[in-house]
C-alpha cells in the first residue's frame, strides 16, 4: 500500500482506539466505516480483523464472568458463527458494491438506536431461543459488511447486564465473530502477507488511541462523547450510502 493509505490507516485506527478506550466499544464500526470510504468494505475488515481480535480478547478476560456469559450467549455465539459462515462470500461476490450501502444503512440504524430513548427487554426464559436466532441474522449481516452491532447490541442490552458484565460480554461475543470471520476472509484469499505492514501499523495506532481515550474517559462524561460519536456515525453512514447509491447509477 502506499504511503498516504498507510497514513489513512494510522489516524482511522488512532480514531477507532480513541473511542473504544472512551465507551468500550466502537473499534470495528468506526474502523470499517471509515476506510470504507477509501477502500472496499473486504478490504477494510481484512486490516480490521486482526486489532479488533486483540483488543477484544484483551477485554474478554477483563472481568470475573466468563463463566456465566457463555453460560447465558451460548447461542448467540454459535448463531453468529453458523450466520458468518452461511453468508461466505456475501463481502467478495458480484454484489459486493451492495455492502457499503449496507453497511450506511446499518450505521444509520445503530447511531438511531443509540440515541433514542428506546429499551427492549428480553425475558431471561426467552434469551436463548432468541439469542440463537439474533446471532444467526447478526452473523450474515457480519458476513456482508464485517459490523457485528446490529442486532446483537440491542439484544445484549435487553438481557438486563450490569455495566461491568456488558463490557466482559460484548468482548467475548466480538471475539468470537471475529475468529468466525477470519476463517471467511481466509477462504477469500484476503488474509496474506499484504497486509501485514497495514496490520501492524493499525495495532499500534489502536492501542495508543485507546490509551489515549482511557485517559479522557476519566476527565469527561462517556456519555456525552457517546452522544457526538453516534451522531458522527450517522452521518458517516448516510455519506457511504449515497456515495455508492451514486457509483452505481452512474453518478
Amino acid at each position: 500500500m502506499s504511503d498516504p493509505i498507510l497514513f489513512v490507516i494510522a489516524a482511522v485506527f488512532l480514531l477507532a482506539g480513541f473511542v473504544k478506550g472512551t465507551i468500550g466499544m466502537g473499534l470495528p464500526t468506526v474502523a470499517i466505516g471509515l476506510l470504507a470510504t477509501r477502500m472496499s468494505p473486504a478490504q477494510a475488515l481484512a486490516i480490521v480483523i486482526v486489532p479488533s481480535l486483540v483488543t477484544n480478547i484483551w477485554q474478554t478476560f477483563g472481568g470475573p464472568y466468563l463463566r456465566d456469559i457463555v453460560r447465558r450467549l451460548w447461542p448467540l455465539m454459535a448463531g453468529v458463527c453458523i450466520g458468518i459462515w452461511s453468508g461466505s462470500g456475501l463481502m467478495t461476490g458480484p454484489y459486493a458494491l451492495y455492502g457499503s450501502i449496507v453497511l450506511g444503512v446499518l450505521l444509520v440504524i445503530y447511531a438511531i438506536v443509540g440515541l433514542s430513548k428506546i429499551r427492549f427487554t428480553v425475558p431471561r426464559s426467552n434469551e436463548k431461543w432468541i439469542g440463537g436466532i439474533i446471532g444467526v441474522l447478526t452473523g450474515l449481516v457480519s458476513a456482508a459488511t464485517g459490523v457485528q452491532v446490529i442486532p446483537s447490541m440491542p439484544f445484549m442490552q435487553a438481557i438486563g447486564m450490569e455495566k461491568d458484565e456488558l463490557v466482559q460480554a460484548l468482548g467475548v461475543f466480538f471475539t468470537t465473530a471475529s475468529v468466525a470471520l477470519i476463517f471467511n476472509l481466509t477462504d477469500a484469499g484476503l488474509l496474506n502477507v499484504s497486509i501485514a505492514v497495514p496490520g501492524a501499523i493499525a495495532m499500534v495506532a489502536a492501542f495508543a488511541g485507546m490509551y489515549l481515550g482511557q485517559v479522557l474517559r476519566s476527565r469527561m462524561s462517556p456519555d456525552a462523547f457517546r452522544r457526538w460519536f453516534l451522531i458522527s456515525m450517522m452521518l458517516l453512514g448516510i455519506y457511504l450510502a449515497s456515495e455508492t447509491l451514486m457509483k452505481l447509477h452512474g453518478g
